[in-house]
């Protein structure tokens, strides 16, 4: 009880957690480039508390953009309730705040993909997990990380009555995943790596379509199945199925999943224009965490109908919003990282990772 209390940062118990699933994975993608999505904000938020976040309330006193407001993209996936803070932005005025006019596309195809949009200017910036984007940045896309924008979003599961009760007993296991390329598949083979154990020699990985994969443990063709967050949180609502691990495990609870890329040629050419889009993102990030009922129903439309505010807030208390590192501190959770999966075989053993955080992160708060 008291480990999931911490991991919350809220007074909600396990059992308020594990109802507060959300499937707003089921919702219909719109292609690779969806529909954007048109919103009237409301006035601009009152100010946001930023006693907590010290590093963010020195990066709000710099300078505002002027005259008329700056046209962007932002590519999104309005089906993960983990980027709440992007309705935040919209509907209380963070962009506006900043002086900026976002339009959203909601993005549902590859990783590559998106990438190569965002280098190629067809967006502007983009959000993702940050063990998905960073092997296709080894190839050279010209994208700079910003920003984390939070932690919580992968978990392993199994039914209730399964004797895998912890990461180390997956060895020799079947464990079904959703994309062998995944970045939860990633993250759990860094840590069975740390453990000891060889995901790929000792772990019998196996794909399965990404909403069949508590089917393959109910059949018995695995033993364990990763999930990510809406979906994970959904399943844990029955108690047929108990959380084996998750990526707010030990050390990774104050590390970030999610990252904010931008356009590099933004960067270089309008590097206010890419402060003002990173602070509004944090902005929002920041009231995500302090008002979680006000965020959960920003994002309400986004949700399935059967998830209730209840539900969505209970996502959004789970996922670590308070935790969104720039400058420094991003550098080294992306060299972090980089380390992992070249320990996992997934980074080409002669890439320098502090080389490779280098060139793919930039301190937009530095110019």
């Amino acid at each position: 009880m008291g480990d999931d209390n911490k991991r919350s940062g809220s007074g909600l118990d396990r059992r308020h957690l594990l109802q507060a699933g959300l499937a707003a994975a089921f919702a219909a993608p719109l292609g690779a480039f969806g529909a954007a999505q048109a919103f009237a904000p409301q006035a601009i938020a009152p100010g946001v508390d930023l006693s907590e976040f010290p590093l963010c309330r020195t990066a709000a006193d710099g300078p505002v953009l002027t005259g008329a407001p700056r046209k962007l993209k932002l590519s999104w996936n309005a089906g993960a309730v983990c980027l709440a803070p992007v309705p935040v932005a919209i509907e209380h005025g963070f962009f506006q705040k900043h002086n900026l006019d976002i339009e959203l596309i909601n993005y549902s195809g590859s990783t590559d993909q998106l990438l190569e949009a965002i280098a190629t200017g067809k967006s502007d910036a983009g959000l993702g997990m940050a063990l998905r984007w960073l092997k296709p940045l080894e190839q050279g896309f010209d994208v700079k990380i910003a920003a984390g924008t939070h932690g919580g979003c992968m978990r392993v599961l199994t039914r209730a009555d399964s004797n895998v009760s912890k990461l180390a007993d997956l060895k020799g296991k079947i464990v079904a995943v959703g994309d062998l390329g995944g970045p939860d598949k990633n993250f759990f083979s860094i840590q069975l790596a740390k453990l000891g154990i060889d995901p790929v020699k000792d772990v019998d990985w196996r794909a399965y379509p990404g909403n069949l994969l508590n089917v393959a443990v109910e059949k018995g063709e695995v033993q364990a199945f990763l999930s990510s967050d809406p979906l994970g949180y959904l399943w844990l609502k029955d108690s047929q199925y108990k959380e084996v691990a998750s990526n707010l495990d030990g050390e990774y609870r104050d590390k970030s999943c999610c990252i904010l890329g931008l356009r590099g040629s933004l960067v270089r050419e309008e590097p206010q224009v890419a402060r003002a889009l990173t602070q509004a993102l944090l902005d929002a990030a920041m009231f995500t965490a302090q008002n979680p009922a006000v965020t959960a129903k920003s994002f309400q439309p986004y949700a399935p109908k059967t998830a209730s505010l209840a539900d969505i807030e209970g996502m959004v208390r789970y996922h670590t919003h308070h935790h969104h590192p720039v400058g420094e501190v991003l550098k080294r959770e992306l060299k972090s990282y980089a380390d992992d999966l070249k320990s996992v075989q997934v980074f080409k053993q002669s890439t320098d990772t502090a080389k490779f955080a280098e060139r793919i992160y930039v301190d937009v708060f530095a110019v």
